[in-house]
């Protein structure tokens, strides 16, 4: 039963950063004011992080006794899914040198993604050696190379691409100003809600437990201090968005990809066919 779980449970994870990662491409050129760097290499680069994510189910589970070739597979197939990921992490970087940043909400929650995911793929790193992971597989260590990927990666990104496209989508602007403070009280936030836990598991102290010794009070009461922010923060996006000054879009920025050809709020069924594009389109958002 854990293994069926395992099959169908993990690769879900993979799969649920793939929205994120082609959001933050979209942002990241967009707000460099170049082309993605690479762009071929990144499209090979999720495929291939789509198939491996499949083969790799089982390296969170070392401790259910699997045999000493399976956890020597498992361990290798695990280091070899970080090549592609390394890959679109430098090509973001790349990306970014040598290109007019325009320093908005939507690119600093993707700056903010690039920066959390790649933290938690270090940790993840850690984790896929078989003889680590037996000591801190059922310790917080585990709960925070997670929340770093997934719970602060894929959801930056997801807040990045909302800002990204809110405007074309309602036709209406969002209050920069609280999107920034919504960016950088929720970006220390779960900072410091999640990396004391990899403190407390490195130190020991067990997940899935109602109480933990004193030793770990004072990692414990920073990660709460952490999430009374991170929770705070995340009612400033009501503030930046359902509270701000609804005003019409007026300023012009040139784009790459078709859906900004169309004026904001596009009209129901704009396109009758799937449009051939002959030429780089031009088109109008917020500045």
């Amino acid at each position: 039963m854990c293994l069926v779980v395992g099959f169908f449970g993990h690769p879900e994870v993979y799969i649920l950063i793939l929205p994120a990662f082609g959001i933050v491409s979209q942002v990241v050129a967009f707000f460099s004011s170049k082309p993605v760097f690479g762009a071929q290499g990144m499209v090979y680069a999720m495929g291939a992080i789509s198939v491996l994510g499949f083969i790799v189910w089982a390296h969170h589970m070392y401790t259910v006794g699997l045999d000493l070739d399976t956890v020597s597979y498992f361990t290798s197939a695990t280091m070899v899914i970080a090549v592609p990921t390394g890959m679109k992490i430098f090509s973001w970087l790349a990306t970014l040198y040598g290109g007019r940043l325009w320093l908005t909400t939507p690119m600093w929650f993707a700056l903010g993604f690039i920066t959390l995911f790649t933290l938690g793929g270090v940790t993840g790193v850690v984790l896929a050696n078989a003889g680590v992971d037996m000591l801190l597989h059922d310790t917080y260590y585990v709960v925070a190379h997670f929340h770093y990927v997934l719970s602060m990666g894929a959801t930056f990104g997801l807040f990045a691409g909302l800002y990204f496209w809110l405007t074309l989508m309602t036709g209406l602007t969002y209050n920069e100003g609280k999107g920034q403070i919504h960016f950088f009280g929720l970006f220390v936030g779960v900072n410091l809600t999640f990396m004391p836990m990899h403190m407390m598991g490195l130190a020991g102290a067990p997940r899935r437990m109602l109480d933990h010794p004193d030793a770990y009070a004072g990692w414990n009461e920073m990660a709460t201090w952490g999430a009374m922010t991170s929770f705070i923060c995340l009612l400033g996006l009501a503030g930046s968005v359902l509270l701000a000054p609804q005003e019409k879009v007026g300023s012009v920025k040139s784009a790459t990809t078709l859906e900004w050809v169309l004026p904001a709020t596009p009209a129901n069924h704009t396109f009758s066919q799937l449009p051939a594009l002959r030429s780089t389109p031009k088109a109008s958002l917020l500045a």
